[in-house]
């Protein structure tokens, strides 16, 4: 399914920001030479389906994946405007660098990037961890949603 987040209603992302880098990691837009990195490793740890769309979000300008580094080590990365316009995903942090609040920083940082280029609401696609969302940024489900714009996927 797919859910909806309200970006006019956000929560703040300073906190998070803060801890993290407390801790030494880093949030930040990826760079196109980083490009060929960034997909290997997404490739990698989860699937080419999502390097595919990954690769589109470095086309983008600006480039709208959001990655998150620990001394020069990728430990998490997140897209918008890959698959669709205003659509947030593909997503995900390394299994071991998990529970930190990593997850819920890339997400704020594409939201935030998004809210930027003036939407109002945002469409989180094809969702797995639907309570995560909900919880980390009020997000809802939207009704009859499923598979969506993934329908017919081959």
């Amino acid at each position: 399914m797919d859910m909806l987040v309200k970006l006019y209603d956000l929560p703040a992302s300073d906190d998070t920001m803060s801890r993290l880098a407390a801790d030494g990691i880093s949030i930040r837009r990826a760079l196109p030479p980083e490009k060929h990195k960034v997909l290997d490793w997404v490739r990698g740890h989860f699937s080419e389906a999502w390097a595919s769309e990954t690769d589109v979000a470095f086309a983008r300008q600006p480039v709208s994946c959001f990655i998150a580094i620990q001394h020069k080590r990728l430990l998490g990365f997140a897209c918008h405007d890959a698959t669709c316009r205003n659509f947030f995903g593909p997503t995900g942090v390394d299994p071991n660098a998990r529970g930190k609040g990593i997850g819920a920083a890339l997400l704020l940082a594409c939201l935030e990037a998004m809210r930027q280029q003036g939407f109002g609401y945002a469409i989180i696609g094809g969702v797995g961890p639907a309570e995560f969302y909900a919880k980390s940024v009020g997000a809802v489900a939207i009704e009859g949603s499923q598979p969506g714009i993934y329908r017919g996927l081959l």
